[in-house]
């Protein structure tokens, strides 16, 4: 594993939002931490994904509470992972000497103590020596709720009226207002230890000395070692795959088998734009699309522990709104209300900042395709679906018979009103298809006349009414003449051949209209407003989406071109967020399943097209 190819400056400076891509992600399968390239660690939810925050300052540099752990003096850093491992590490270059933090959270089997959601920082000079400051100031309730601080027993304790946190320290601490500060310098062979715990009923406070941080560093090294090993990738991007393999697990949620879009919320889709959403819940979609690229990594767990949460966790429910919500929260609740926290100001000043997300009662028929598609893959590469779960299959292919023809929001969740996405036709196709398929395979019970009828009826409603002779290509939504990305899935999810003339003349469309040095627009909101105002950066699944139709049609050497420009878009590490700006920053929730999961696909699919 290399480092980061690129060398930031020291940012001691506190008073400038650092950059979306300038953070590396850590992770203990419950929450997650972002950590900057300065030392910082600028977002972190307590607990589970959908806490409320105690370090947002990736939101509110002032208000939002951040964990800073940065040399006194200045530094040139570099950023990496401890390799094959979700172990963050910064690196600081200084005139007297070189350290690095180690930041990492260990991933622990036993209840108890897995609800510590310990989170460490280890501090080693590795040459000379260097003065170090660190600053604890977490702020509860995404900055909402006051808290006090006292010191006992060689702890310090920050206690809110809902949450507890404790900071362990090999250094002195002193109690700075309602923070904690420590200054100390190590030289070469030292080492300093921070441990930020969660506590509170059975979890007490409990110290962390750096014997118990090094075996707790060589414990967490294993786990991610150990599950990486499963992976049966061995292609020409095997680092790149599996940082996103990696990626994709820290975005599960263990107790439950959920998988969160994205860890963060309202990183903004555009700078100063209000495109800023809450992404982190389980969008049937994005779960269902990552549970078909880590089986074809050969993580089958992952699969089963969704298909768990599925069966387990989500109530199906009958209304106009279908049985299946477009997204739930990470332990299965249908209720996700959307508030706007207006003391925040939002990431370089990106407001409003939301948490809850009111697309939750959107209709977007796509979900069922998606969903379908990857029980039919679990079906066929991991284990047999259940009796019980092909019944619900049954259920949701009946409901999709009679309801695909609706109007409906789509894969894009657009707030400018339902319309006849082809899109939406597409995935309820590949949802009675896929069904098809278990049904005829393992010889199970199905109602295949009605399926049939329904299944054909979408095809050539889509073949006569998606199609617009004018462009010469297949277009948004029916009686409109505008391109959208979204379409690329057509052959992707085998509707259409990769070489018919139809699908070829639409991907020539596509390329010049959509397409941008390999980037690729979701579609232009000038021409298909979405209900809301400024713009957007390129859509980075649709990007990769891109990379697999021209393999798959063929245009070998544009696929890869197109592929190894992607990922030069990357950061210093290996992720990506949502979207990608005029300039190529990151841009959007950081980092996005979505983007990780299709660069799973697309370099799989490259691999096989080359041979």
């Amino acid at each position: 594993m290399t480092v980061a190819e690129n060398i930031h400056p020291h940012r001691g400076d506190t008073s400038g939002c650092v950059p979306i891509a300038e953070h590396g992600l850590i992770g203990d399968l419950r929450t997650a931490a972002l950590v900057d390239t300065g030392g910082t660690i600028d977002w972190y939810c307590p607990a589970r994904f959908d806490a409320p925050s105690v370090f947002a300052s990736i939101l509110d540099t002032d208000r939002g509470g951040a964990f800073r752990l940065t040399p006194e003096v200045p530094a040139r850093t570099k950023q990496f992972y401890f390799p094959d491992t979700n172990i963050l590490i910064t690196r600081f270059f200084a005139d007297d000497g070189v350290a690095e933090v180690q930041d990492f959270m260990p991933i622990v089997d036993d209840s108890r103590e897995a609800d510590r959601h310990r989170l460490i920082r280890r501090v080693l000079c590795v040459r000379g020596s260097l003065p170090f400051t660190a600053r604890v100031a977490p702020r509860f309730d995404y900055a909402r709720q006051s808290h006090t601080v006292r010191t006992a027993e060689g702890l310090t304790v920050f206690a809110s009226p809902e949450l507890s946190l404790a900071l362990t320290s090999s250094v002195t601490t002193e109690i700075d207002g309602p923070d904690a500060v420590a200054s100390f310098k190590l030289v070469e062979g030292e080492a300093a230890v921070f441990a930020l715990d969660r506590i509170g009923g059975a979890v007490q406070p409990r110290s962390c000395p750096l014997a118990e941080a090094e075996q707790l560093f060589d414990a967490t090294v294993r786990y991610w070692r150990r599950w990486l090993s499963q992976s049966r990738y061995r292609g020409r991007w095997r680092e790149m795959v599996h940082r996103s393999a990696l990626t994709l697990k820290l975005l599960t949620y263990a107790p439950t088998g959920a998988i969160v879009a994205a860890p963060t919320t309202s990183l903004p889709e555009q700078i100063g734009g209000e495109r800023n959403w809450d992404y982190r819940y389980v969008w049937i979609r994005d779960a269902a699309f990552c549970i078909y690229a880590l089986l074809r990594l050969g993580f089958t767990q992952e699969a089963e522990a969704f298909v768990r949460f599925l069966s387990e966790d989500i109530c199906l429910k009958s209304g106009p709104g279908g049985p299946l919500q477009i997204m739930y929260g990470i332990d299965g609740r249908s209720d996700i209300p959307e508030e706007i926290l207006s003391h925040l100001r939002g990431h370089l000043g990106s407001s409003p900042v939301r948490v809850g997300n009111a697309a939750v009662d959107q209709l977007q028929l796509d979900i069922y395709g998606a969903l379908v598609d990857s029980l039919y893959l679990y079906d066929k590469w991991g284990r047999p679906l259940a009796s019980d779960h092909w019944d619900t299959v049954c259920e949701l292919v009946g409901w999709v018979c009679d309801n695909w023809d609706r109007p409906d929001m789509s894969v894009w969740e657009t707030r400018a009103g339902p319309g006849r996405f082809l899109y939406s036709r597409l995935m309820c196709w590949v949802a009675i298809e896929r069904a098809m398929r278990i049904a005829r395979h393992r010889g199970l019970p199905a109602d295949m006349p009605r399926w049939s009828r329904a299944r054909d009826d979408i095809y050539r409603r889509i073949m006569r009414s998606g199609w617009s002779p004018r462009r010469r290509a297949f277009v948004q939504r029916e009686g409109e003449e505008v391109l959208d990305a979204s379409v690329l899935m057509m052959p992707l999810a085998k509707f259409i051949s990769p070489t018919d003339p139809k699908w070829l003349s639409t991907l020539d469309a596509l390329g010049e209209e959509l397409v941008s040095d390999s980037l690729v627009y979701r579609y232009d909101p000038t021409v298909s407003p979405d209900g809301l105002r400024g713009e957007e950066g390129t859509f980075s699944i649709c990007s990769f989406w891109y990379v697999e139709a021209l393999s798959r049609a063929g245009r070998v050497d544009e696929a890869r071109l197109a592929f190894e420009k992607m990922l030069t878009y990357a950061n210093h590490v290996g992720l990506y967020a949502e979207e990608i700006g005029r300039t190529g920053e990151q841009i959007g929730n950081f980092p996005q399943a979505f983007t990780h999961l299709s660069l799973i696909s697309a370099a799989f699919n490259l691999d096989r097209a080359l041979g």
